[in-house]
């Protein structure tokens, strides 16, 4: 199956919804803007705390993170981000996510953003978070032993390490309330 039909398959799946009813590049570009203050602001609040060291990283991303993600959100719009692999057992996937991350994690040629009607009201976005070298330090195949230790004692059912730069991590997310 090419990509674009295997693409269009699992869109297809996720809502029996006419997709035609929507502009879909509309929403893509609404998507991309309402998750590019969390990318930004997370990105400065990670390098920020691994100036101080790894194990002070940890804290934004558990603290900051989610009070980041809150502030990017608005009435109409909600952000986020998963993954297959957690840390943070709240940043797990939204039912409607499911068929993307599975779809990502197939092929990496679809992994392009994508939109996808999650009920008549709302419309999904997703964006998929690439490894970066900066991040291996806290998620790479080795861990220093102070950070693996306070890893293991916030997050004891970790599973967010062994990535190397350029994997896939997860996804940004946007639920974006329709017109």
């Amino acid at each position: 199956m090419s990509r674009g039909a295997l693409l269009l398959a699992v869109l297809a799946a996720l809502t029996a919804c006419d997709r035609s009813k929507i502009n879909e590049s509309e929403y893509e570009e609404a998507g991309a803007a309402a998750v590019l203050p969390l990318k930004k602001s997370l990105k400065a609040a990670l390098v920020a705390g691994l100036e101080e060291g790894p194990v002070n990283a940890i804290s934004v991303c558990r603290v900051e993170a989610p009070q980041l993600a809150e502030k990017a959100s608005t009435a109409t719009t909600r952000v986020g981000r998963t993954s297959r692999k957690l840390r943070n057992p709240a940043n797990a996937p939204k039912p409607w996510m499911e068929p993307l991350l599975d779809l990502y994690e197939r092929d990496p040629e679809s992994r392009e953003p994508a939109v996808v009607i999650i009920d008549d009201r709302t419309v999904g976005y997703v964006e998929p978070i690439f490894v970066q070298p900066l991040c291996v330090t806290c998620h790479g195949a080795t861990l220093e032993p102070d950070l693996a230790s306070k890893i293991a004692e916030l997050y004891p059912n970790d599973q967010a390490t062994g990535y190397a730069a350029g994997d896939l991590r997860g996804v940004f997310w946007a639920e974006l309330t329709r017109d």
